[in-house]
């Protein structure tokens, strides 16, 4: 096995291109073999409370917990074919006195599992951290847009007004749902599998202990440091249930990124001009094409969010296929989906954030769409008012309809909209409403309906106590604990 990498070999893009340093630091192989080995050292230490470990013995351990030597693993696991076995043996051999006694009664997966888990939860800190952060800076721009009315599309054609305000909230209810999404995860099924030894029955500790302490009791004292809840039940390995909730979280965090990316992307075209992500001044566009200032944050979050959602299918199966106590056909996959999904969801959210920060938008074209579009919006509004006044709903609808068409062939043939003075000038209508009334009831910034104040209220109500909530949240260590 070649162990000297460069760019002469391939490289993961997450290891040098995509992710943040601490994120990368996590789940490095370095990071994962120091959890082995705390691990291993907290059980020796609570297994020489029950007398199964001397006090020479347990000091050499910890003597040696930091001592690590992975190319000469790495050169065992090449022989053996086995990398935790590999590890204990580079360990047990820094420990003459008490390399016996490490891993005594346990199974690979009381390791391994319970460092995934480790990392897990810390990854999830990360990534809360995160999305606390682009919740905050969409917050900002949800009142800072509050009451600038904006064109509403829907099916990609133009709707009624709504205000730039009101669409950043239903991108800050997205991620506001995520970070539930995630809380939930960490309380209930973010938890270890413990030390319960081969297929889950701590057999092996209830023949080592013997009378002197039930196998749970010890299971919590040595999980206890490492702060993570524990299933009360597992087979050899923790649920892999476990393991498709996480990604289906994870998935979820990038769904809410790439609505808001593709929305990003649409709106920064040309046809709609009204938003754009931030481009530097040294910044280029095309290889060929000078004048170019493609989205391409927006394009690589939403690419790198259909990566993470990918891995749910797998996932599924890992749980599916877990067949009895335990298979390894997840093993392979999940040394590789765990870290590269959590990742990308990272380096999605320092796109996300980067984007919502320096988001320029340009409210002039936006009142040219709307001033475009707008009067179309209005004419609810007019049939509304017609209907009171004491008008055929379904007749009126109909009216409305046909001029509406019409004006719009007019704008595809580039003309000007003729629907209010068409609306003006049938006598049905204009029997009932004054001309003025007619342009006032077509102005658009007047049919943002409550969007204004629902921005307000969402903010004081719903993301400001959240935020409040979350403010004990810290991530971004420059070091892992281990």
């Amino acid at each position: 096995m070649n162990e000297s990498f460069d760019h002469t070999t391939y490289v993961s893009r997450f290891a040098w291109r995509y992710g943040s340093k601490e994120m990368r630091k996590l789940f490095s192989e370095l990071g994962n073999r120091r959890i082995w080995r705390e691990i291993w050292y907290q059980i020796a230490r609570v297994q020489s409370k029950y007398g199964l470990v001397s006090g020479d013995e347990l000091s050499e351990i910890l003597a040696y917990k930091a001592q690590l030597n992975i190319a000469r693993s790495h050169e065992i696991e090449r022989r053996i074919k086995h990398d935790v076995m590999a590890e204990l043996k580079v360990y047990a051999a820094q420990c003459p006195k008490g390399g016996s006694k490490i891993h005594l009664g346990t199974t690979s997966a009381d390791i391994t599992d319970n460092a995934d888990v480790i990392r897990i939860r810390k990854a999830l800190d990360i990534i809360l951290q995160e999305l606390l952060s682009c919740l905050k800076s969409v917050r900002d721009n949800v009142l800072k847009y509050a009451d600038v009315p904006c064109m509403g599309w829907t099916h990609l054609q133009p709707a009624e007004p709504t205000t730039i305000g009101y669409r950043f909230a239903n991108y800050a209810q997205d991620l506001l749902m995520d970070i539930l999404y995630i809380d939930l995860l960490i309380e209930n099924y973010i938890h270890g599998k413990g030390i319960k030894g081969s297929v889950g029955t701590s057999a092996s500790f209830t023949n080592l202990l013997g009378k002197r302490a039930k196998p749970i009791q010890m299971e919590e004292q040595i999980m206890r440091k490492f702060k993570i809840g524990i299933f009360p039940v597992t087979t050899q390995t923790y649920p892999r249930k476990a393991d498709f909730l996480l990604i289906s979280a994870l998935a979820s965090v990038a769904q809410s990124a790439h609505k808001f990316g593709f929305d990003v992307r649409l709106l920064q075209s040309p046809a709609y001009d009204e938003l754009s992500e931030p481009f530097a001044e040294t910044q280029v566009g095309s290889s060929t094409m000078a004048f170019k200032r493609n989205p391409i944050y927006s394009e690589r979050m939403c690419s790198l969010a259909r990566y993470v959602t990918s891995f749910l299918e797998t996932t599924w199966f890992n749980a599916a296929d877990a067949l009895l106590e335990r298979t390894l056909d997840d093993s392979a996959n999940r040394q590789l989906i765990i870290p590269e999904s959590f990742l990308a969801t990272d380096e999605i959210l320092i796109l996300y954030n980067k984007i919502i920060r320096g988001i320029e938008v340009h409210v002039g074209r936006i009142k040219e769409n709307l001033t475009k579009f707008g009067e179309f919006s209005g004419t609810e509004a007019v049939l509304m008012k017609l209907v009171q006044k004491g008008a055929d709903r379904q007749k009126m609808h109909e009216l409305i309809r046909r001029y509406s068409i019409a004006s719009r062939k007019s704008m595809l043939k580039g003309k000007h909209s003729q629907l209010a003075l068409k609306l003006k000038n049938d006598s049905e209508i204009s029997s009932k409403l004054e001309p003025k009334e007619i342009d006032e009831l077509l102005d658009p910034s007047r049919y943002v309906g409550d969007a204004p104040d629902r921005c307000r209220m969402f903010v004081k109500e719903y993301i400001d106590p959240l935020l409040e909530r979350y403010k004990h949240v810290h991530a971004r260590k420059s070091d892992t604990e281990y």
